[in-house]
């Protein structure tokens, strides 16, 4: 098994690629050891000091380490925590996941939001290691969530202002804002 390694605007990520799909659908962010409790394979990773957070994706994992740590140190150990989760064919999480809400019964603004950050944006913050994920649209305002590399990247208000909410306000003039929530 050959895994590949792409650094991200983030710098205290990097994004792993396993050459296999991770997640049919979604995605799975935990930022804590309680929270990777849902998964033997963040459990597992959460165990290699200094790593401080796990996302997956659907075709990559994002791991978040802490400032004082080289990736050089941490690397090494990650990738096989990686490559014997995969090897020895373990499940991605525990039990069933739970799916998410499919948005059923949505404001028709709301459904038009959603296409476009599923269509035209998520693609592209995937391809950094993160995902945006829509919270609420009130008041002109829409609610995002970052996560993965893009959750605490330098450069992610930029791309929330410059990209995001241009785009948003072109295909839906009622879009006045978009703010990023704490996840």
């Amino acid at each position: 098994m050959f895994i590949q390694t792409e650094e991200t605007p983030n710098p205290a990520t990097l994004k792993f690629l396993p050459g296999r799909l991770l997640m049919q659908e979604g995605t799975a962010e935990f930022k804590t050891r309680e929270e990777a409790s849902k998964s033997p394979l963040a459990q597992k990773l959460f165990e290699i000091e200094g790593v401080k957070g796990v996302f997956f994706g659907a075709d990559f994992i994002t791991i978040a380490k802490e400032e004082t740590l080289s990736w050089v140190v941490l690397k090494p150990a990650i990738l096989g925590a990686i490559m014997e989760h995969f090897v020895t064919h373990q499940p991605l999480f525990f039990g069933e996941r739970v799916s998410i809400s499919s948005g059923e019964g949505d404001d028709p603004l709301v459904i038009q939001i959603k296409e476009i950050l599923d269509t035209r944006i998520r693609p592209a913050v995937a391809m950094d290691g993160g995902d945006i994920v829509f919270d609420c649209f009130e008041d002109g305002i829409v609610y995002v969530r970052m996560q993965g590399a893009c959750s605490g990247c330098p450069s992610s208000s930029a791309t929330l202002k410059t990209g995001i909410e241009n785009m948003l306000r072109h295909y839906v003039p009622e879009v006045l804002e978009v703010r990023a929530m704490e996840s």
